[in-house]
């Protein structure tokens, strides 16, 4: 969509004003799909952080083991490694709609399933390892589906609002979630974090059932695209990272930064247990404190609304890999929930930018496809990655495990640097991201 001077005018003279700049904070929420959507995963995704919350704090009463506590995010992140590609398959053949309403009521099954086993204290460890890899699996044909749909429900002007708004709301979760967490598991145990949970899946099924199709942007690539083999479908949209530099940059620093940095959060119990002393209460408010961070960080991203920017984007990632090393080194529990909010802010400055740029460089017909791929390098590698900071943490201590994820981070975020340039030609010929 063209704009014309005297808008560009109108729009820099509403910057300028406290009101105008709230109101574009909030610019996507204008479309009633995505308004339905947005208030839906507010809700669900409290229950979700409180679950996961309450998930990891399980394993570690069951086991008293940080190899334990990796392989339980292992096995809930390797089906999105395994799946993840063909989930995006899916995304761009299937309507999204009623595929969320499929993975959505599948994931409130398994949180319903969990809620029992630990309320009729018959819970074993392997029972969390068998419902922590059916919602991976789940996750696989969810995460991607729900990328590419953002885009549908308010089209591309205002696609950079809304992931920053999706962020906000993961990231306030992020925030509300463990703290009462937290409270809950001192005061009541685990098991209504598991109810609650999946009570909280109601609000964003209801709220997908009453999306309008009709008011959805649909995009004409689609339905103009041969049909062809799944195989081929996959290849295409590797292809396409492969030969646009843009896009290979991005999926390469996120994946590199996720596999050995952004994995950090699934140490934070022995953080809080070994290096901080503090209990449940502490991890709470640890978790919380990264939360809030990155809470700040998709707030101001959206009061921005900017084009994707590569630079920032590695600017960020840098400042995240030595937010983490510092984070690492601090046995100052003040210390070390100030340095996790900055982790926090500079992690989302990075992750949501990358989306971003990912959403606006690719044409539509692609988008399922790409967005599994990020799918794949951001949350696909977890297993790895858990794995690598539980073998590394029981050999050598939380504290060294850390850093060293912090260093390796830093590695990709320079070399990712180093080699901007074809990436930043690639996007100005593609005239789709501001290049600052």
């Amino acid at each position: 969509m063209q704009i014309t001077d005297e808008q560009q005018k109108i729009s820099l003279t509403s910057t300028d004003k406290p009101t105008g700049r709230f109101l574009r904070t909030f610019s996507a929420l204008q479309s009633r799909n995505f308004r339905l959507f947005w208030t839906g995963q507010l809700v669900s995704l409290v229950g979700t952080w409180m679950a996961s919350t309450g998930q990891s704090w399980l394993v570690l009463q069951l086991t008293h083991s940080a190899l334990a506590l990796a392989v339980a995010g292992a096995l809930q992140f390797l089906p999105i490694l395994l799946f993840s590609l063909f989930g995006g398959i899916l995304a761009d053949r299937l309507p999204k709609k009623r595929m969320l309403l499929f993975t959505q009521s599948f994931s409130a099954l398994q949180a319903a399933i969990l809620f029992l086993l630990v309320a009729t204290h018959t819970v074993q460890v392997w029972h969390v390892y068998i419902l922590a890899a059916m919602l991976g699996i789940t996750n696989a044909i969810d995460m991607p589906t729900r990328q590419a749909f953002v885009v549908e429900m308010v089209g591309s002007d205002t696609i950079s609002n809304a992931i920053a708004l999706n962020s906000s709301i993961f990231n306030m979760a992020r925030i509300v979630g463990p703290g009462i967490a937290g409270v809950i598991i001192a005061r009541l145990g685990e098991a209504p974090l598991f109810l609650l949970n999946a009570i909280s899946f109601v609000p964003v099924l209801i709220g997908l059932a009453l999306i309008d199709s009709k008011q959805l942007y649909r995009q004409p690539q689609i339905s103009n695209q041969p049909r062809v083999g799944t195989m081929k479908s996959l290849r295409q949209g590797l292809d396409y990272v492969w030969k646009t530099p843009a896009v290979l940059l991005v999926i390469a620093v996120i994946g590199a930064v996720s596999l050995f940095g952004i994995n950090f959060n699934v140490s934070l119990p022995l953080v809080a247990t070994d290096l901080l002393h503090t209990g449940a209460e502490g991890y709470g408010v640890i978790s919380s404190a990264l939360g809030l961070g990155a809470l700040l960080s998709a707030l101001w991203l959206a009061a921005g609304n900017r084009r994707p920017s590569l630079v920032q984007m590695l600017i960020a990632c840098n400042a995240f890999s030595i937010l983490l090393g510092l984070f690492a080194l601090s046995h100052w529990y003040p210390l070390s929930i100030v340095l996790i909010a900055a982790t926090g802010f500079a992690q989302i400055a990075f992750t949501a930018v990358a989306n971003t740029t990912l959403q606006t460089v690719t044409p539509d017909h692609l988008r399922g496809r790409i967005m599994s791929v990020y799918m794949l390098v951001l949350n696909g590698s977890t297993p790895i990655g858990n794995l690598f900071i539980g073998v590394l943490a029981h050999g050598f201590g939380i504290s060294i495990a850390i850093l060293v994820s912090a260093l390796l981070s830093w590695i990709a975020a320079i070399v990712g640097w180093v080699k901007r340039a074809p990436a930043l030609k690639s996007a100005r010929e593609a005239h789709t991201i501001q290049i600052q």
